[in-house]
């Protein structure tokens, strides 16, 4: 009997991770993986781009959520997956990240009884098995709706599967049990490797007539940075500054783009190049030759890091400390003078010699193997 596996994915950053673990599965012919896109990230900037870039299968099912308030937003994700689930009896419910698609799918199969018992580390079993990608990461900010997310799927999946010690010594800390506890390493570095050599031909930087080493990038989209036109003004005004030294290409969030027509904000080339949001490839190509990356993106850490490319965070807190501790992460903070000390510092600093441990291209391999054994699966 095939093990029967619904993949989640509803936003951006999710594509990315589960991309890998896709390609893991479809080589492991007793796993019969199936794609539920949300419908979270909507825009084709933001999601079907993606799936044309990464080698991405098309959705088998798609819940066409859109936008709304959290609370609508996640009460719709449950009433639409429930059906799925009861339609589609999956073994296992796999759910990346930390966005509303996460919690909501996770919680929808934490209370559905399957027809048929199945076997689980051993013992028989009628709830699917949940697992969380990307397990353990805190920011100890409970004002990010992202905090939330991630604590409440941590709380209900029986895998948590961790992409940095870190995120091991956060599920210990509040108490979980070792078994659900394994660390396999980046899925989103995996994505990153994969597509290192293609990025690299990336014709991008000479259709925006900019040179490797000449530029900043930056990229916005937080609520706490965005969805208050005043601080979001102040903000760019600090950011300003600093391009009359070192240009900005900023890719805009339609979130970040829409406050920013509300404010009348704009900004001045050639200081600023203002785009549209960039695919994969484009955007692994400009953020890979830019002088410094500015963002208050958690997978942008995380890849600048790799990439060896100085980052400076524009937030307080990261869920990512493994990017301080060894990589190129600076966390500045929205002050402007904070955040020009940030970008003096990590353009005098060299870049680190090594990734993070096992952020090496292999973490669904890893993934999908464990899982394997969970689940009694034997692989060739």
């Amino acid at each position: 009997m095939p093990i029967r596996v619904l993949c989640v994915a509803g936003a951006r950053p999710n594509f990315v991770k589960i991309a890998p673990i896709l390609r893991a599965f479809r080589t492991r012919p007793r796993f019969a993986a199936r794609l539920v896109h949300t419908g979270q990230h909507y825009d084709d900037l933001l999601s079907r781009v993606f799936f044309d870039e990464l080698d991405i299968p098309r959705p088998d099912l798609e819940l066409a959520i859109g936008s709304g308030t959290h609370a609508a937003q996640t009460a719709e994700i449950l009433r639409r997956f429930e059906a799925v689930l009861v339609a589609e009896q999956p073994h296992v419910v796999l759910v990346v990240g930390d966005v509303n698609s996460t919690i909501g799918c996770a919680l929808a199969a934490a209370k559905l009884f399957l027809d048929e018992p199945f076997r689980f580390r051993g013992a028989r079993r009628r709830r699917p098995v949940i697992v969380h990608v990307e397990a353990g990461l805190r920011s100890f900010d409970d004002d990010m709706p992202e905090e939330v997310n991630r604590k409440l799927t941590d709380a209900i999946a029986d895998v948590l599967y961790v992409s940095e010690p870190s995120g091991v010594a956060n599920l210990r800390r509040e108490g979980v049990a070792e078994e659900r506890i394994v660390f396999v390493g980046n899925v989103m570095i995996d994505t990153l490797l994969a597509a290192r050599e293609r990025a690299r031909g990336a014709p991008v930087l000479d259709e925006l007539g900019l040179r490797p080493r000449s530029y900043a990038v930056l990229t916005l989209h937080r609520p706490s940075n965005v969805d208050d036109p005043a601080v979001l003004a102040k903000l760019l005004d600090a950011l300003d500054r600093l391009a009359a030294d070192l240009p900005i290409v900023f890719p805009v969030h339609p979130r970040t783009r829409t406050r920013m027509r509300d404010r009348g904000i704009a900004l001045e080339p050639p200081r600023w190049r203002v785009l549209d949001p960039l695919g994969y490839i484009e955007f692994l190509k400009v953020m890979s030759e830019a002088r410094v990356v500015l963002t208050d993106s958690g997978g942008i850490q995380e890849e600048t890091t790799v990439l060896g490319v100085p980052c400076v965070t524009l937030r307080d807190s990261t869920e990512r400390p493994v990017t301080v501790d060894e990589g190129t992460n600076r966390l500045a903070g929205t002050d402007g003078a904070t955040i020009a000390a940030r970008v003096a510092e990590a353009l005098a600093a060299p870049a680190p010699a090594h990734a993070p441990r096992l952020w090496d291209g292999h973490a669904a391999e890893r993934l999908v193997a464990h899982l394997a054994g969970e689940l009694g699966v034997r692989l060739p």
